[in-house]
């Protein structure tokens, strides 16, 4: 049985990821960073009947918390097949340039980049272990600096001058991540489930949570021969779903 782990997993997309590879016999690692409320979700799943998902707590800006997940994980399953990085906030809003406090920039930086970069560390251990190790980094397409730059492009004026920027640096991450791995049966993917409508934007988008989920487990879930570093959206309208970086 493969065995995955998702941070901040204990709503939204992440839980949805989190029901969707369960339903496809995964066992999953629901991330959370209070035990608490990830066990109490933990118990809700079970009553509707899913199966093989456990919390683990994990802050992925406290490296003791991703040390002592990453313990946990290696003492009960001994490796680790799939990493979804999908713990993200938004920060404070509105974000100009302008005016935008240093610290308020950084407080998204620690939570989207390198939180991302803290986790992918310390669990490549055990990802090596696996025979088709994946490693998927949840991104925006407000990350993409080409979207950005058209005028044309549907969000063009959905600008901020931290969560946008912190997602464009985990991009750029994931491609250089990628490329070290290539010689490794590796995938290493930047996904974006697209503007979806939950908690995190106050129901805003007009995308649903389970198209969403779908999207990740789709380019999550992938052969030999898929492809590594690419930037897959749920809002571009072709087959493949490759955004421009």
């Amino acid at each position: 049985m493969k065995t995955v782990l998702i941070t901040g997993a204990n709503r939204s997309i992440g839980l949805e990821t989190a029901k969707q590879l369960s339903e496809k016999g995964l066992f999953v690692y629901l991330g959370s960073r209070n035990l608490t409320k990830g066990e109490e979700t933990i118990k809700d799943l079970t009553e509707q009947g899913f199966q093989n998902i456990k919390a683990v707590e994990i802050d992925v800006t406290n490296p003791e918390s991703v040390l002592k997940a990453k313990e946990q994980i290696e003492d009960e399953q001994g490796k680790l097949d799939i990493l979804i990085n999908n713990a993200g906030i938004l920060g404070v809003i509105p974000q100009t340039a302008e005016h935008t406090a240093i610290e308020d920039i950084k407080a998204v930086f620690e939570t989207n980049l390198f939180g991302a970069i803290s986790v992918t560390q310390t669990f490549l251990e055990l990802l090596k272990k696996s025979d088709q190790p994946r490693i998927s980094n949840i991104t925006s397409g407000l990350g993409s600096l080409t979207l950005h730059s058209d005028p044309s492009w549907k969000y063009y004026h959905v600008k901020n001058a931290a969560y946008g920027p912190s997602k464009s640096a985990l991009n750029a991450y994931t491609i250089v991540l990628a490329y070290e791995l290539r010689d490794l049966p590796f995938k290493v993917n930047v996904i974006d489930p697209g503007y979806t409508a939950t908690d995190f934007n106050h129901h805003n988008g007009p995308g649903s949570i389970e198209s969403a989920a779908s999207f990740i487990v789709k380019h999550t879930l992938t052969d030999e021969n898929a492809p590594t570093g690419q930037y897959f959206s749920n809002d571009i309208e072709d087959e493949d779903g490759i955004s421009p970086w």
